[in-house]
């Protein structure tokens, strides 16, 4: 079946699909429809962190399948109540959680949320100060603080006051807290469709400290760094920093839709019957697929384990980057998110991206000559070994002349 032309004929083309129809994924691996078999270092856009089919996620699929899959938010949900408690009592201590199904509600819950805490607080304050090269999701709402041309192009805007600055940039931030009285910062740790940016580990310090200083809320983006992706379940926590606000999705839902929320004692009763809601979360099934991510990462040492493979892999990339400085100029990223940065045009990159495809690799590429890498925290050393053998052999044979 011309699975290519069936997708353009009836899926409108908000994205441009590599060119292989997935049949099944085991493991760390997709397996095509004509039987060929992918490393997934890319894991469905930062999603699956714990690889494909996970035996403890297939069992939570199973035993809440047979239980109830919807009941609407109408009623008591245990599995539900269960996640809140435990993503509270592992990051704020004291507060609660709204669930969404996805990153991008994640952020227009964010922004109503900010907005009733200025009117409940009547501090007078307004608007969110964003990093430049941002990325929050692509509603109207979450594109407002988007900050990428591409992205938020001429779509309509929010009559709501964004202050822009570069990142790692304390003495904008200052000047703007100066001029203005934005009510909130919201930045992501590290910039993942922004090109795998990190913020320095000063700058987060002083956006923590500016927004006390000032009476603002301290929001941290964690939907693609969060759930374990950097070495701790959010990135935040290397830092012994405490955010107001923490936004997470993508991995916490073990493949499935599920998003949120949560607010620390500041914000965390801001938020009254009506101000907010959604259908469908929190899903019964998403939230139990939650809590068995949780318990893999946190009770069965797959965070650990995910540590020690990481160290591994940014050992091997240093060294390819030793090898070849005039195709890798630098890495940026933790744990298992790594931006490798290169020397090589836009075409030369997406056509890597391609034969890897084709040698079996699944890599992603952002702003346009930054290879990502987002694999799973289940990666083995055989993994590692496959992926760093067979771009050592592509630079090898494609790049050993100096590029112009």
């Amino acid at each position: 079946m011309d699975w290519q032309t069936l997708d353009q004929t009836y899926l409108m083309h908000t994205v441009k699909r590599l060119p292989i129809a997935i049949a099944r994924a085991e493991g760390n691996y997709l397996f095509d429809t004509e039987g060929n078999r992918y490393l997934d270092l890319f894991t469905g856009l930062a999603v699956n962190v714990l690889g494909h089919s996970h035996p403890r996620l297939m069992q939570a699929l199973d035993d809440q399948g047979h239980k109830f899959l919807h009941i609407s938010n109408l009623f008591l949900n245990p599995p539900a109540i269960r996640l809140a408690e435990r993503l509270v009592k592992h990051t704020v201590g004291e507060g609660k959680v709204y669930f969404g199904n996805s990153g991008a509600e994640a952020t227009e819950a964010a922004m109503k949320l900010i907005y009733k805490w200025t009117v409940k607080e009547r501090n007078g304050k307004s608007g969110i100060v964003v990093l430049k090269n941002s990325f929050h999701g692509r509603t109207l709402g979450a594109l407002r603080l988007t900050r990428q041309p591409g992205v938020y192009q001429d779509f309509p805007q929010l009559d709501i006051p964004v202050y822009e600055i570069e990142p790692n940039d304390k003495d904008a931030l200052r000047e703007i807290c100066r001029n203005h009285q934005p009510a909130a910062v919201l930045a992501e740790p590290i910039l993942g469709a922004g090109g795998v940016v990190s913020l320095r580990e000063e700058f987060l310090t002083a956006i923590a400290q500016i927004c006390k200083e000032n009476g603002m809320l301290f929001c941290m983006d964690e939907i693609q760094t969060g759930i374990g992706r950097t070495g701790t379940l959010f990135a935040y926590q290397h830092f012994g920093l405490q955010p107001d606000v923490i936004l997470f999705a993508k991995g916490i839902g073990g493949g499935l839709p599920l998003g949120g929320i949560i607010a620390g004692k500041k914000a965390a009763d801001v938020f009254q019957p009506g101000d907010h809601g959604t259908t469908f979360a929190p899903s019964p099934l998403s939230a139990a697929m939650g809590n068995a991510v949780l318990d893999v990462l946190l009770e069965e040492g797959v965070l650990e384990q995910g540590k020690k493979a990481a160290d591994e892999l940014w050992s091997q990339l240093r060294h390819l980057q030793e090898k070849y400085p005039h195709v890798i100029s630098h890495m940026d990223g933790r744990g298992m998110m790594v931006g490798i940065r290169t020397h090589l045009n836009p075409e030369k990159v997406s056509r890597l991206q391609s034969d890897l495809l084709k040698k079996g690799i699944l890599v992603n590429v952002t702003a346009k000559t930054v290879i990502r890498l987002l694999p799973p925290l289940t990666l083995t050393a055989g993994d590692i070994e496959f992926f760093i053998q067979t771009l050592d052999s592509y630079i090898a044979e494609k790049f050993l002349v100096k590029e112009d």
